[in-house]
């Protein structure tokens, strides 16, 4: 089954900089072994940020024409047959991803794999970063407003799960409840191991629905491990758990219908520890998604899973690496959020995959044009 690797450049969810450069930074890394479509989408350069304490709708109007235009994007190639894997950016532009997927299932389920539960209201939100409504606006709790150029189903709550919880508002541990969300804790992650949750998160999301999808947010590892997020939590999840919750992902990818890898923040990662795993996640993604028929079918044993989990590697030259990162000489300044642009490779090549760059201010995908050939690494 072939891939469609979405960008989605865009921080304006958070008050802190630096997510959104985070996905020309991954997509520059698969270069080395990924040779599908890619679309990349990038926030207005020119937006002035809300940081306003007392704001609870930060970037509303802006997140809103941003994810349309992601949401129509993944719809289309969803519809010619491709598996989207996005790459955040703040955890609102899941809401682009994951109802698209809605849209095209009607019914899937919804597995969200995060220290936060993400399911505040404009009513309950503490801070008024949007990033922390996103659940909640899929699953059709509230914030009808950040959905609305969806016109199919939103995901019922009872077949969402959140994986790895460790940091919910007192109001949102309300809102959970009632919405009959299902919640694991880190704490539950290691007293029963990632396979037994996995197995449970994937039973109540796949239960007569249609597919389910994955969000994966990195903040839901230890920042000791992984420090470039926004917002980090201690007490979480370690490099093996994050690579073993992945590969039960892989082991149930016949009914996996999209996934999203979130959060990464260049700006904030040290040694870049955080973009060696962020790329070894989506790798073992890939490559597991190449192994799908058209039917969503896949045959995987334990001794085929285990071949996909890329190796992590030391962030010093103590080895090198099996998934080669790119240096991120063009990375943009903490000081103001600016448009990337991926730097292809030197030898053109008419008939290689479309790489299409698209402001967020045109929505409508710039057609596409021959593009010089990604170089493997």
């Amino acid at each position: 089954m072939k891939t469609i690797i979405v960008g989605a450049g865009s921080d304006l969810g958070v008050h802190i900089d630096g997510a959104h450069i985070g996905p020309a930074q991954l997509s520059s890394d698969l270069q080395s072994f990924y040779k599908g479509d890619r679309i990349s989408f990038v926030q207005d350069e020119n937006i002035l940020k809300s940081r306003n304490l007392s704001d609870r709708r930060k970037n509303e109007y802006d997140i809103d024409k941003f994810n349309s235009a992601i949401y129509k994007a993944i719809l289309e190639n969803i519809n010619n047959d491709a598996f989207p894997i996005l790459l955040g950016g703040d955890h609102s532009v899941a809401v682009a991803s994951a109802l698209a997927s809605a849209k095209k299932y009607t019914d899937i389920g919804i597995i969200w794999i995060d220290a936060h539960g993400d399911y505040n209201t404009f009513d309950t939100t503490i801070t008024g970063n949007i990033h922390g409504l996103p659940l909640a606006t899929i699953t059709g709790y509230k914030n009808h407003e950040l959905r609305y150029f969806h016109d199919g189903n939103t995901i019922n709550p009872e077949n969402a799960v959140v994986v790895g919880a460790r940091s919910l508002d007192p109001a949102e541990k309300d809102n959970l409840k009632y919405a009959g969300v299902t919640v694991f804790t880190t704490e539950d992650i290691k007293e029963q191991g990632a396979e037994a949750i996995m197995n449970k998160a994937f039973e109540i999301a796949s239960k007569k629905t249609k597919g389910v999808h994955v969000s994966f947010d990195l903040d839901v590892i230890d920042p000791s491990f992984a420090p470039g997020v926004s917002v980090p939590e201690f007490d979480g999840l370690t490099i093996e758990e994050a690579m073993e919750i992945n590969k039960q992902v892989v082991k149930h990818m016949e009914k996996v219908v999209s996934y999203d890898l979130v959060e990464y923040n260049p700006l904030r990662d040290l040694e870049r520890k955080t973009e060696q795993i962020a790329i070894n996640l989506v790798a073992q993604i890939i490559k597991a998604v190449e192994k799908k028929d058209k039917y969503g079918k896949i045959d995987l044993t334990q001794q085929q899973a285990e071949q996909y989990k890329v190796k992590i590697v030391p962030p010093k030259d103590e080895q090198q690496p099996e998934v080669k990162i790119v240096p991120p000489t063009e990375l943009p300044q903490p000081t103001e959020a600016q448009q990337v642009t991926e730097q292809p490779a030197e030898t053109p090549v008419p008939t290689q995959p479309q790489v299409i760059e698209t402001p967020v201010q045109q929505p409508q995908q710039v057609q596409p044009t021959a593009q010089p050939e990604l170089q493997r690494l």
